[in-house]
């Protein structure tokens, strides 16, 4: 099981603390069957700044304390970037780490709060460079959980997205587990990752979001999300899945 989505890097941002922290949260996800992770700490988002260089470092550092230890896990580098009109700058500067070595894939953090109006143009540059945005854990976010449907004009330009797996059994509440859900049935995120950030309540849950998956909506659709996550780690093209509108019940309510 590919994760890629993941602040197990101690000490650099709001996920694991410490190095036991670290060492605790591997081996939390090798149990979860978790096999390779994306270490993706919180980057230019107003409170913590980890460019490439930095997040290069603390991840040879705990592989190589996994592989000491005979952990079975295998790190690689990722950044939860910030939306910012820095963006381009940054990657100029290679200060950004994409989620694949042909920096094609980049996991993009809208605010909880709101989805900038510069995005849509924002991203087109991205695209027309051959960058191809993945906007993490929509169903978090309180534009998209009042109107799924305005993922629409992202899905429809190639954006990708990325749903947390513990939003969807729960974990975040019952209105965010709605979302989640409407969002799989409709194919509005096409991926999972667990943006795990501890042993508690931000922990991995991988294993029982894809079971869930899988009880609604059937084992080919798990195995489809689990494809386009090893095709982003490998830098391949991605199948994108037919998506769907979700209508409106009466009264306006989803």
């Amino acid at each position: 099981m590919i994760d890629l989505h993941c602040h197990i890097l101690p000490g650099i941002d709001d996920g694991a603390q410490t190095f036991e922290d670290s060492l605790a949260m591997a081996q939390m996800a090798v149990g979860q069957g978790i096999t390779h992770i994306l270490c993706t700490p919180h980057h230019n988002n107003g409170k913590y700044d980890n460019p490439a260089g930095k997040v290069i470092s603390c991840v040879t550092a705990l592989q190589e304390e996994l592989d000491r230890r005979q952990i079975p896990l295998t790190l690689f580098e990722g950044q939860e970037v910030r939306i910012s009109g820095e963006l381009f700058a940054q990657i100029e500067n290679n200060e950004l780490l994409f989620a694949d070595l042909s920096n094609q894939y980049l996991l993009i953090e809208f605010p909880t709060n709101d989805v900038p109006s510069y995005a849509i143009q924002l991203f087109e540059q991205l695209l027309s460079k051959g960058h191809i945005p993945i906007i993490v854990h929509p169903e978090r976010n309180s534009i998209f959980i009042k109107d799924p449907n305005q993922l629409l004009p992202f899905l429809e330009m190639g954006v990708l997205t990325q749903l947390t797996a513990p939003s969807y059994v729960g974990i975040f509440g019952s209105q965010i587990e709605k979302t989640a859900k409407k969002m799989v049935a409709h194919n509005l995120v096409c991926m999972m990752a667990s943006d795990a950030h501890n042993l508690r309540k931000r922990g991995f849950f991988m294993k029982k979001a894809y079971d869930a998956i899988e009880k609604d909506m059937g084992f080919e659709h798990v195995a489809a999300m689990q494809q386009t996550a090893r095709d982003i780690l490998n830098g391949d093209p991605v199948v994108r899945p037919e998506f769907t509108a979700i209508r409106r019940k009466r009264f306006g309510l989803f």
